[in-house]
């Protein structure tokens, strides 16, 4: 069994993906690097095949049809003979001197006694034409470098929580789940954080700046005109979301609260996307996730909607748009996140 696999979900990614690539084959024959190739018309197969070729048992390709960044995630999955797993874009990279340090601790986790289900690291915003970047670290909420459970998890600030640049699972834990990932989506990687926080008991922080997200591309799914064009996509999993599990009977207390916050930062978004697009549909899209949220999930609905943003988001004419907006305006300027 290997130590960790890592999937490269690459769709026309022929321009970047040897970066990623290359930042992971120092991790040796202990890591399995596993390039789906989802259906790109570029050379990114090629490239793919040629990698496997040059570095057999480290890297495999995957072939498949065009199913969307979630569909090929699920493929690599699917696939993995690690003991734990690891998403990483094919614009992304991990951080050289970080790597070595990751993989040590993965490796004292590897019996069924001392194995965590999940690690987390810090990562890097790395921007484009940002030469300060700005690194998201969660050393004042975590313990470092020990294990812990929900009950030591202290409150995350908004732009700190988990996300799939700053997590790795345990590989069977994942499969276990009940993980979904619709074909054809953008952000489901919400989804993929979110639905395994149920079954997460034993988890690891190291105070490392692993993972660089590269942002800056005016075609990426976080570009505020991208996600408007997408929004049926967000709102779609923001619903998956809110039907994975029933967040308000989760327990213990610290674990309902960060899935409750998580879930309300992504409910957030949907909202403010609808308000700052300025069109009557997407207003109406607004209203009917809100109504879906309340007839499936009353007391969740009724909290989200005493929260301020529940507040902001339901405020009506011009006035509330233009409030919602230079809110949303400033967070995104403070964190960084677009």
């Amino acid at each position: 069994m290997k130590l960790l696999s890592i999937a490269i979900p690459s769709y026309n990614s022929q321009e970047y993906m040897s970066h990623a690539i290359e930042s992971l084959l120092p991790g040796g024959d202990e890591v399995e690097i596993l390039v789906v190739n989802d259906g790109s018309k570029d050379r990114t197969a090629e490239i793919a095949d040629e990698y496997e070729k040059k570095y057999p048992g480290i890297v495999r390709a995957i072939h498949k049809e065009n199913g969307g960044h979630g569909d090929a995630v699920m493929m690599g999955l699917a696939n993995a003979t690690g003991r734990y797993f690891k998403v990483v874009d094919s614009d992304d990279w991990v951080d050289e001197e970080s790597y070595p340090k990751v993989l040590a601790a993965l490796r004292e986790r590897t019996t069924a006694e001392t194995e965590i289900d999940l690690l987390i690291c810090d990562y890097v915003y790395d921007k484009v034409g940002k030469t300060r970047k700005h690194v998201v670290r969660y050393g004042n909420a975590l313990p470092e470098g020990k294990e812990f459970d929900w009950e030591h998890m202290k409150d995350l600030k908004v732009g700190q929580y988990i996300l799939m640049h700053s997590a790795i699972y345990r590989t069977q834990m994942l499969r276990e789940c009940g993980l979904t990932l619709p074909k054809h989506t953008f952000y489901v990687d919400n989804l993929y954080i979110y639905t395994p926080l149920p079954y997460v008991q034993k988890m690891l922080y190291l105070d490392l700046p692993f993972y660089h997200y590269f942002i800056g591309r005016d075609d990426q799914s976080v570009h505020e005109e991208v996600m408007i064009r997408r929004i049926d996509q967000q709102l779609k999993v923001n619903r998956m979301m809110v039907d994975a599990t029933d967040v308000m009977s989760v327990t213990p207390v610290h674990r309902r609260e960060y899935m409750f916050k998580y879930l309300e930062v992504i409910t957030c978004i949907s909202s403010v996307m609808c308000i700052i697009s300025g069109t009557e549909e997407n207003l109406k899209k607004k209203e009917e996730l809100w109504n879906y949220i309340r007839e499936k999930n009353l007391p969740l609905y009724e909290r989200l909607r005493r929260r301020p943003f529940g507040i902001a988001a339901h405020l009506k004419g011009k006035a509330g748009r233009v409030i919602v907006k230079a809110a949303y305006k400033l967070t995104t300027k403070v964190f960084g996140a677009n």
